[in-house]
């Protein structure tokens, strides 16, 4: 997908930094965003900015311009993709104790992080058999796709992986242990909170899955699968082009086109994922909820998703 073709620049942000008036900032955002059109969700913490958005490429430029004015955030990093449709509803600026939770104190990525590795090294190191790959997103991401052998931990939230990474350090022992998640900022604190458990060989992917599904060619590539978004989008695949699979609006589990024919599929109703874990109740209340939904479509209403 050409990003100068396409009616909207998705923008995925982050910066890790010393942030003491976040607090402040967040109704200016909020009306620099809405005053542009630029639709998604902005996290401020005493730690830095979080969030992807979207908008016009013009209004995403300006956004950026305005972000990097701003002494804390010079070196944002930003990865951009494109969309065919809007991906995001509504503008949220948000006020959080983390940009993102890991729930561990005293964790610091300014302090101490894994050692970066380009999306053109990748490769490389974790093909190396003394490397040990770690997924450090949630189990519903890994099931769209992952790294060749990377160890899936099976987390439900990014709260779990501090446990997982306690409970799993003696296999990592005498490893070169290299991380990845979506953008990055996963990566940030995962790395960080492993160094604190004394190992000094961590590294992760600079710019996370998205930069090297942009920059690593599909032929070369050592991912297998789409990678999930958390956006209308759902997934994207190599060049960043918009993936296949769809969101089950039960359960909001991604969903291959393979598990769409599953006889427990219904959209908007239920998934394998969720149909034993919901009464014929819920079912039918969730019928009545995409029966509205698809009309306010068909009328070009969107306000029922809260645009």
């Amino acid at each position: 997908m050409n990003l100068s073709t396409s009616p909207f620049r998705v923008a995925a942000l982050y910066r890790f930094a010393r942030f003491d008036r976040h607090e402040a900032l967040r109704q200016p955002l909020a009306a620099f965003c809405c005053a542009r059109d630029i639709k998604g969700t902005l996290l401020l913490a005493h730690e830095g900015i979080n969030g992807t958005v979207a908008g016009s490429e013009e209004a995403i430029a300006e956004l950026i311009a305005y972000l990097e004015a701003m002494p804390e955030f010079v070196g944002l990093e930003v990865k951009y993709s494109s969309a065919e449709e809007m991906p995001f509803h509504r503008m949220k600026v948000r006020l959080k104790r983390e940009i993102v939770t890991m729930g561990v104190e005293d964790i610091d990525p300014l302090g101490a992080v894994g050692t970066y590795v380009e999306a053109g090294d990748w490769n490389a190191l974790i093909s190396d058999p003394g490397t040990v790959v770690i997924d450090t997103r949630n189990d519903y991401e890994v099931t769209l796709g992952t790294f060749e052998n990377a160890v899936d931990p099976h987390t439900r939230s990014f709260r779990e992986f501090p446990q997982w990474a306690r409970e799993h350090s003696a296999e990592l022992e005498g490893k070169k242990i290299a991380m990845f998640c979506t953008g990055g900022i996963r990566c940030e604190k995962a790395t960080a909170y492993v160094k604190s458990l004394g190992f000094d060989e961590v590294f992760h992917l600079k710019g996370g899955i998205l930069k090297y599904l942009e920059d690593v060619p599909r032929e070369e590539s050592l991912w297998r699968g789409e990678c999930f978004v958390f956006d209308e989008r759902v997934s994207v695949s190599h060049g960043l082009e918009e993936g296949e699979a769809e969101l089950c609006r039960a359960c909001r589990h991604p969903l291959t086109p393979q598990e769409r024919t599953s006889p427990h599929y219904q959209p908007g109703i239920s998934c394998r994922h969720c149909h034993e874990a919901r009464s014929d109740k819920d079912r039918a209340r969730y019928a009545e909820r995409h029966r509205q939904v698809e009309l306010a479509e068909q009328r070009g209403d969107r306000r029922h998703i809260g645009s």
